[in-house]
Formats: structure tokens, C-alpha cells, sequence
């Protein structure tokens, strides 16, 4: 067929979908990350990670952007990355861990509802207390309306005992024990707790859009990535009964925690980034390696644009590219708005060269034009 379209927006039903081509490199979520966790049931998650690896492969960074990496790895401090969208503050990250075998990068989106509990870990009180009740149910069931009330007291009992402080029932008897998970089944570690754990290698924590958070975020971070250490106060309070307590990481794994407390042995590579909307407190500032994106260049463009298209989407796409460059002083665009741009028009052979002008119309509008 010479229509390059797929919807045609004719109301009828057809099956089109079938022809749809292979997607763009940067967008394949078919193929996995390779070295993607050991025994992850997340096969959608790995194949995000592999979409990411992907692009930390093909990042060009400049020299000042080497610089300060090796800057925070060295002083064990976060890197602030600030820049417009697309400028690869979050790409960053991912090809540091890529380069120096990292593993998987430890991401912690921030919205403006975002608060330190989420970074660093959850305890799901509400569903321990269903656990407890729904064990005191059955306790209850099993034993019978015939047994009276005192065999319905010492079920009461037992469950009151699984509820303690430690989570497990005292002389519940060994099947009451094993139906008990504890508490460490309702606490799971945030990516920022995650990053913390003790390691032999440095994490990589992507702190992503730090800006967008309300204003009290980038304090209170601030002792946590001062000291490299926190509490999870459920935990301490049962410490000297249960010194250790294993509990779910970000990464669905199971870590113990020791005496209630988590601190780091290697300092993670934390990069938080900011779209420049708003300042951040002297504080955190001073405990950042700053480091400001620049919009790619042309050589840094080129570049990425052949690791993903080959040398042919380069020569196909110049004048994509040129205009890429050529916006006006100020004109915010992304890199990856070029690349779909380059995508597209190159694979709708079939279609006249209006259609493909339009499209690229659609794809490369500017970012920061008011509404």
C-alpha cells in the first residue's frame, strides 16, 4: 500500500495494525536489559530498563559533565543536574551505571505530593492489622462454638501475641509462627533507603525532577544525605528482641536491617534533576556538585543521531537536524522530539513531502511556548 497511515479515521474497522513497523530503538520495550535482576518477575520493568541501557549506551557526555561525575564520586556527593527537557539529566545517570557496572539504576520520580518517607521506606500498618484480625478469625473458626468461651479467649490471646511488637505470637506454637510473616512482610525500603543499604559498590539513585516537589523536600533530604543513614523507628522499637529483621528493597529483594537502622558503607552516586523552575535552599546547594546542562550541539547531536539511525538517518535527516539548530536564541526543544522527527518522516517513504513537512511540524514544536 502507498498510505503510510494506520488510522485513517474512516469509522470503519480494519486490521491496519498488523503492518505497524518496528518501533524507533529508543521505544523497543521487547527486549530485555541484559544482567536485569536475578530472579525479577517484573519482565515489563526489565524491559524498561532495557530501553534505558539502550540509551545510557549511546550518551555523548561533555568533558565538564565527566568532570562532575567523577567529582561526586570522589567527595561522595550528590550531583545536582540542572537544564531543559531533553537535555539528558536523567540519561546521565544511566550511562554512569552502564560505564562503571553499577547495576540497576534506582529511580525516585519526585511529584509535588512527594515527601522523605517515600524515599526512604513504607510500613504498611493497615495491612499488618488486617493480617492479625484475619488470623484471629480463623483462630476463632477452629476452634469451635462448642469449646466455650475460654478456648475463644486464648485464641483472642494468641492473636494479641502475633500483633506484638515483633510481629510473631509468643508460645503461639509452631504452625501460629509459621502463618506469621512479622513485621518485616509490611515494611519496604523507598529508592533512597534501597540506595543506602550496605554495599560493595556504590547504587546510582536518579532523583528525578527534584523541582517539582513542594518546599520542604530539598530540607528535609538534607541530614539523610549528610549523614549517608537513617531509622525506621518500627524496627528500633523492637530491636533488642528482634535484632535483625529482614524487609522488601525497592528492588522486590530481601534485606535485613540490623538493630533498626540502615547506613551506608559506600556512599551511592545520587544525581538529582532540576528543570530550573524553582531555587533551592543554600543548604542543599552546598552539599551538591552543580552541574548545568547545555543544550547538544552539533557534533553531540550527530552523534546521537547515528547511534540511533545510522549514518543514513544523519544524511537523510540534515535538514531535521539544521533546523534542530538553527531555533532562535532561548527556544526550548528536546533532542528527542529531532529524533522522533527523524523517525518518522524517514519511514513514510510513501507519503508526499507536504505530509512529511507536517509532520515535522507536529513533532518539533517548541516546549516553552505559552499557552
Amino acid at each position: 500500500m502507498n498510505d503510510w497511515r494506520i488510522y485513517r479515521g474512516v469509522g470503519q474497522p480494519h486490521d491496519g495494525v498488523r503492518r505497524l513497523p518496528e518501533p524507533p530503538p529508543w521505544r523497543d520495550f521487547t527486549r530485555a536489559q541484559d544482567g536485569a535482576p536475578t530472579g525479577s518477575q517484573d519482565p515489563s520493568g526489565a524491559r524498561r530498563l532495557g530501553v534505558r541501557r539502550r540509551r545510557a549506551e549511546n550518551y555523548a557526555p561533555r568533558p565538564a559533565e565527566v568532570d562532575a561525575v567523577n567529582a561526586a564520586l570522589y567527595l561522595r556527593r550528590p550531583l545536582l543536574v540542572t537544564g531543559n527537557p531533553g537535555t539528558g539529566k536523567s540519561t546521565l545517570a544511566y550511562a554512569v551505571a552502564h560505564e562503571l557496572q553499577l547495576g540497576r539504576v534506582l529511580r525516585w520520580p519526585i511529584v509535588s505530593r512527594t515527601t522523605l518517607q517515600d524515599g526512604l521506606y513504607r510500613y504498611d500498618a493497615i495491612g499488618r492489622l488486617q493480617d492479625v484480625q484475619l488470623e484471629r478469625a480463623r483462630g476463632a473458626g477452629g476452634n469451635g462454638s462448642e469449646r466455650g468461651a475460654g478456648n475463644g479467649a486464648a485464641a483472642g490471646s494468641a492473636a494479641d501475641g502475633r500483633a506484638d511488637g515483633d510481629g510473631r505470637a509468643d508460645g503461639d506454637g509452631a504452625d501460629g509462627a509459621d502463618r506469621d510473616p512479622g513485621i518485616g512482610a509490611y515494611i519496604r525500603l523507598g529508592p533512597l533507603g534501597t540506595a543506602l543499604l550496605p554495599s560493595e559498590l556504590p547504587r546510582v539513585l536518579l532523583i528525578d525532577e527534584l523541582d517539582k516537589s513542594d518546599l520542604d523536600l530539598p530540607n528535609d533530604l538534607l541530614n539523610t544525605l549528610e549523614e549517608g543513614e537513617f531509622a525506621i523507628p518500627e524496627l528500633e522499637r523492637v530491636a533488642d528482641r528482634q535484632p535483625v529483621v529482614e524487609v522488601l528493597s525497592h528492588d522486590s529483594g530481601r534485606v535485613a536491617v540490623h538493630g533498626g537502622r540502615i547506613a551506608c558503607t559506600n556512599f551511592p552516586l545520587i544525581v538529582l534533576t532540576s528543570n530550573g523552575e524553582r531555587d533551592f535552599p543554600a543548604p542543599l546547594l552546598r552539599r551538591c556538585v552543580q552541574l548545568e546542562l547545555e543544550p547538544p550541539g552539533e557534533e553531540q547531536l550527530t552523534a546521537m543521531v547515528e547511534a540511533h539511525l545510522g549514518e543514513e538517518g544523519v544524511a537523510a535527516g540534515q535538514d531535521l537536524i539544521g533546523r534542530f539548530l538553527d531555533r532562535e536564541p532561548g527556544e526550548v526543544m528536546a533532542a528527542d522530539q529531532l529524533l522522533n522527527a527523524l523517525f518518522l518522516t524517514q519511514h513514510t517513504p510513501h507519503a508526499e513531502r507536504l505530509t512529511r513537512e507536517r509532520i515535522a511540524d507536529l513533532l518539533m514544536q517548541r516546549l516553552d511556548r505559552s499557552r
